[in-house]
């Protein structure tokens, strides 16, 4: 038999194991090969009868034969632990691996690397007789924007700022913003780690300033634990802020906006609305768009991704705003 058959057989027991109960009158064959197919074993009853008697030369297993059909169960007092994982256990694993990984303290990481491992392995020896397995390879998540390579982060720095912000501690930092070249001292409270499409950004105070703002990760190039307790504050909540468009550039505040769209995009914005309370009304050849929405610079990458298919009409600044940009851009086609 082949290296990969042996393993899904192998599986395959170990899966039939973990679902007999250790009380009551048991499961009946038809039960567990309901549950064997359910997850992703193509078995009939027969086999699954088959693999039962032989398990219970080598486990304590219980069959109940006071009534028909027999139930099945493992003897009262017995161990029922194994090391292995579910097929739904193993994909779970490796599909969130590389979406957990940065949100994990790198002192927890250690420890899930034998589980992200074993669950790869397990994916590899059924993929060809379990439907299930072959999950993986039909589902991705693609991002709607260009796609970016992640920058580097500093692995020393992120498990230095990983443990303050478990440890609600200040760190002092050499960070490297884009408005200037050389590195600046900061002392940082840090409230959250936020990952934004390819960038991750820490949510911080800096000083003794209240004001919240975003640190990307990996343009600080230094970080030392102080030791001395975060000033949160008052009133943070880290999911608020995020609605409030703090993930966003903004500035916390909302506007009432004004637009004429495209019908096309109203089409677009009837199945994923900007906000609550839009409202789209056709006025002649195009449509009228109103939306509460936050004011941040999202918003305005969003509208002028569109060109000219929408035309702000409200607020005036940002009317003023976006038509300036575009204005600029065009004129370097000239």
């Amino acid at each position: 038999m082949p290296r990969n058959n042996k393993q899904s057989v192998l599986l395959r027991l170990f899966e039939l194991l973990k679902q007999l109960p250790s009380r009551g009158t048991g499961k009946t064959v038809s039960e567990l090969t309901k549950a064997l197919n359910d997850h992703g074993y193509v078995i009939d009853r027969r086999q699954v009868e088959r693999d039962l008697n032989e398990l219970m030369e080598a486990f304590p297993l219980d069959k109940n034969d006071t009534s028909i059909p027999y139930g099945w169960k493992w003897v009262e007092g017995a161990s029922v632990d194994f090391p292995t994982m579910t097929i739904s256990e193993a994909l779970s694993l490796h599909l969130v691996e590389d979406t957990i990984k940065p949100l994990l303290p790198v002192s927890m990481l250690g420890g899930l690397e034998p589980r992200f491992r074993q669950a790869d392995k397990q994916l590899a020896a059924l993929i060809k007789e379990n439907r299930k397995a072959m999950w993986a390879n039909k589902v991705r998540t693609v991002s709607p924007t260009l796609p970016l390579i992640p920058p580097v982060i500093d692995s020393t720095v992120l498990a230095t700022v990983q443990e303050a912000l478990l440890a609600d501690l200040q760190i002092d930092v050499d960070y490297h913003a884009i408005a200037y070249e050389d590195g600046k001292q900061k002392r940082l409270h840090p409230l959250a780690l936020v990952i934004r499409g390819a960038v991750t950004y820490l949510i911080a105070t800096a000083f003794e300033d209240a004001d919240v703002r975003l640190y990307a990760l990996h343009r600080i190039h230094k970080a030392t634990c102080t030791g001395e307790p975060v000033k949160r504050p008052a009133g943070f909540d880290l999911d608020e802020y995020i609605q409030a468009g703090g993930l966003q550039f903004g500035n916390g505040k909302t506007i009432r906006l004004s637009a004429m769209i495209k019908p096309w995009l109203a089409r677009i914005l009837e199945e994923t609305p900007l906000s609550t309370d839009q409202k789209l009304k056709s006025e002649g050849e195009q449509v009228k768009l109103t939306a509460t929405v936050a004011e941040t610079w999202q918003l305005n990458w969003w509208i002028m991704s569109y060109g000219d298919n929408i035309e702000v009409t409200a607020p005036v600044a940002l009317r003023r705003k976006i038509g300036e940009s575009l204005a600029d851009a065009a004129a370097q086609y000239e």
